[in-house]
């Protein structure tokens, strides 16, 4: 077989295995992602409430089995990388483009599950910091590997970053927790976008948080939906929108808000701020106000200044719960 014959049956093989999974590798994929989405979020969680030293066993032991099911995860992602860079990606162009959100979505309960061990509060839990920090470690490798995998695929016109298009993939999901009344769900951008689709402000987001406010009674039901079920539990007001955002500013403004600015033009400054509503109108009670708007304006209220150094999704996220536990004490 020559080395031609030899690559296209490579990757013939390639994209028969992203079309046609074998039965074995799907119930490998399903039962790896259903342990995950069905573990409790802070494991046992009367052996919690009786036995610190017990609850961190848990953990430890939920710890060695993410690391295992983060390994499957990071390999898949390979696979889909290998499939892209094989040569004849154009051929199967439809196929990889599905792939890639399927793929995303199936990691949504692993990120759950790391995310709401991590920073549980229901059971009054403390977890040991080199346990916190190798939980949000494995959610880390696979955010990234995630943000890699699209930025290559957009590279190859096969994925779309553009935040103005219905189909594209410029953002995804990394973890839902909740936060005492609250539910955080956290957005990765892929790219720093535009903050406001159709006005050039300055500013780029880069993740986004939504924060649910819940009714008291739902907390009840908060266990349970941690534990992998769909949250059927209701809203009550309007969602609130936090946003990690960059922009560049001039030295000589820059150095006003923060010290040791870089020796250059210009420095880009990170922080944390809110989606302030603007059109329509957040009070108008008029729905056609709603439906005669086709992009919602806003402005950003900066919250945190976080300086100039990027923070990962993982550390930003820290600074946003820090930020709503203060506003939960005053």
């Amino acid at each position: 077989m020559t080395e031609v014959e030899d690559m296209s049956c490579e990757e013939s093989d390639c994209m028969d295995s992203l079309q046609n999974p074998g039965k074995g590798e799907v119930e490998e994929s399903l039962l790896l992602l259903a342990n995950v989405a069905l573990a409790p979020p802070c494991g046992d969680e009367a052996a919690c409430a009786c036995d610190p030293e017990a609850c961190s066993s848990v953990v430890e032991g939920s710890l060695q089995s993410m690391q295992i099911q983060l390994q499957f995860l990071m390999s898949k992602a390979d696979d889909l990388q290998d499939c892209l860079v094989s040569g004849q990606w154009h051929l199967e162009r439809e196929a990889l483009a599905s792939a890639v959100p399927e793929f995303i979505y199936t990691c949504q309960p692993f990120f759950n599950h790391l995310e709401s061990m991590a920073r549980c509060t229901v059971s009054q839990l403390t977890l040991p910091f080199d346990m916190y920090t190798q939980l949000l470690d494995l959610s880390q490798q696979l955010c990234d590997r995630l943000q890699q995998l699209v930025i290559t695929y957009a590279s190859y016109n096969v994925l779309c970053l553009d935040d103005t298009e219905p189909n594209s993939v410029s953002h995804f999901c990394i973890g839902q927790f909740h936060l005492g009344q609250l539910r955080l769900t956290t957005f990765l951008y892929c790219k720093p976008t535009p903050y406001l689709a159709r006005v050039d402000t300055g500013i780029y987001k880069c993740m986004r948080w939504n924060v649910d406010r819940l009714r008291d009674e739902q907390q009840e039901q908060q266990a349970d939906v941690e534990q992998g079920g769909e949250s059927e539990t209701e809203t009550v007001g309007d969602t609130e929108f936090y946003f990690l955002c960059c922009e560049d500013i001039p030295v000589s403004e820059a150095d006003e808000k923060i010290q040791d600015v870089p020796h250059c033009s210009v420095v880009r400054l990170w922080s944390i701020g809110q989606w302030v509503q603007v059109k329509p109108d957040p009070e108008t009670e008029d729905i056609y106000d709603w439906i005669l708007c086709d992009i919602p304006q806003a402005s950003y209220e900066r919250l945190l200044l976080l300086g100039s150094d990027e923070p990962s999704s993982c550390k930003a996220t820290d600074f946003l719960q820090q930020l709503l536990l203060s506003q939960q004490t005053e």
